[in-house]
């Protein structure tokens, strides 16, 4: 019997802490300074993948997040680093992670540029697992340049219903989709010519999502300012990828009981289900530092016309929920 204390401790360090009696997640998932979160199913495991949140010249690496019921989380260490990106040096964010063929596809910024001249943007990586690790699958950035005013940030990497694969992105509050082509190399251009499209709705600033629910095309976005707490997210329903998109409501945002900044955020459904989580990064109350960052879990429901209802921020998180 006096070995169990021991015995617990080392439960306890190999798979993270107990939230609640293991009855919710709790809010942040995970300890550290992270943001811009990822999330996504694959096969029975949940992965965040997120920026690390701290001054640009630290953001040299990115970690990731394995779990199988979104209560215990374990950390998988510096998945790609800019030691394998020999163009990038510093401001590695917002990573956006697909599956396609066997291979696992990391999309990710770099570098934060400021003009065409700028070495960086949007680069993408491989690996055979989603712990990694990756690799550069190009050796240089996938976007380098400004289009239609979008910095190349905050990529999102959509796979419509009928298969084809689109990359969102941008910052600047200009957003753009393009057509990834099969290796994910380049892209298509569209039947007009251009490559890359504008679809700006109101109110955009970054952190474009995108997924399909009843046929209709939801986009979310983040507004307002990273480093404040008017930072949210707000959503538009079209009929296509292309919208246009008309904006709605915001349906993120902060609450002074709970945290401030919460915004730029991802969607996660359980899959043969109509249940849906928004995975979003928000400020813990009192905190100034621009860059000390959460991630956080929280329900997201519709109602009977398929609106978006507001997201409750908690400090509870949401129930264990394993996927059998």
């Amino acid at each position: 019997m006096k070995l169990l204390p021991s015995i617990l401790l080392s439960i306890l360090t190999v798979t993270g802490p107990l939230h609640a009696g293991e009855k919710t997640s709790g809010n942040p998932l995970f300890e550290g300074w992270y943001a811009d979160p990822e999330a996504i199913i694959f096969g029975d495991t949940y992965w965040i993948f997120p920026t690390y949140s701290d001054a640009y010249e630290k953001q040299v690496f990115f970690d990731c997040f394995s779990s199988k019921d979104l209560v215990r989380w374990k950390k998988h260490r510096r998945i790609l680093d800019t030691r394998d990106v020999k163009w990038a040096n510093r401001a590695m964010w917002a990573p956006s992670i697909i599956e396609k063929d066997g291979k696992y596809f990391l999309f990710f910024g770099a570098n934060d540029i400021q003009n065409d001249e700028a070495e960086g943007g949007i680069g993408v990586a491989v690996a055979d697992k989603p712990s990694g690790p990756y690799k550069d699958h190009l050796g240089k950035p996938l976007i380098g340049k400004f289009h239609n005013g979008a910095q190349p940030i905050d990529q999102f990497v959509f796979r419509d219903p009928d298969g084809t694969h689109y990359l969102i992105y941008g910052g600047w509050r200009h957003c753009n989709i393009a057509k990834l082509n099969d290796d994910f190399t380049g892209f298509v251009p569209f039947d007009d010519g251009t490559t890359f499209r504008e679809i700006t709705p109101e109110g955009y600033v970054e952190g474009p999502v995108m997924f399909v629910r009843g046929g209709k095309y939801y986009f979310m976005w983040s507004e307002g300012g990273w480093t404040g707490p008017d930072y949210s997210v707000a959503y538009a329903i079209a009929d296509s990828p292309f919208g246009p998109f008309q904006r709605i409501a915001k349906v993120l945002q902060q609450d002074p009981e709970v945290a401030t900044g919460a915004g730029h955020h991802s969607v996660i459904r359980i899959p043969e289900t109509d249940e849906w989580y928004a995975v979003y990064h928000r400020r813990p109350l009192g905190e100034t530092e621009g860059n000390h960052r959460v991630t956080c879990i929280d329900r997201m429901e519709f109602d009977e016309n398929g609106r978006i209802r507001a997201i409750r921020i908690t400090h509870e998180g949401v129930p264990a929920r394993p996927l059998d």
